[in-house]
């Protein structure tokens, strides 16, 4: 059995969080989707729940970090240094921001993206052969 991750990520104004993940390609799952929380999909295996912070606050004695803070990055495999850049300037386009500069290591691109609520998103290429080929140098030289 394949296992599902669900992201489940605190936001200030749910409609506009909403909005934001469907214009960087993200469906909304109804079932999942009140008044307090949507669920948007992005693969089979990768769901993110847009909770309120007050549906948010159910799930944790925690507090909620503000938007200057960053207690994880979220970084997802794209299927080219293409598409890494489209999900990135769609999100963009929808309101987010860039906080850093495109990461290029040959063998893995990288951009980097905050949604409206300061969640910093990393989609990411990996050529794997040449990843490979680059780790190997490095056995070989330690």
């Amino acid at each position: 059995m394949s296992k599902r991750i669900f992201v489940s990520l605190p936001v200030a104004d749910l409609d506009r969080a909403e909005l934001f993940y469907e214009a960087i390609g993200a469906v909304n799952n109804p079932m999942f989707t009140d008044e307090t929380a949507a669920c948007m999909v992005f693969s089979d295996e990768i769901h993110v729940m847009l909770l309120t912070h007050d549906k948010f606050r159910q799930f944790t004695d925690k507090s909620i970090a503000d938007s200057g803070a960053c207690e994880v990055l979220l970084c997802v495999s794209e299927a080219s240094r293409e598409a890494v850049d489209a999900i990135t300037d769609k999100a963009i386009a929808a309101g987010g921001r860039e906080p850093r500069e495109p990461q290029d290591m040959g063998f893995m691109y990288s951009r980097s993206f905050e949604d409206p609520d300061g969640h910093v998103w990393e989609p990411a290429y990996m050529d794997m052969t040449a990843a490979q080929a680059a780790m190997g140098s490095r056995l070989e030289t330690a």
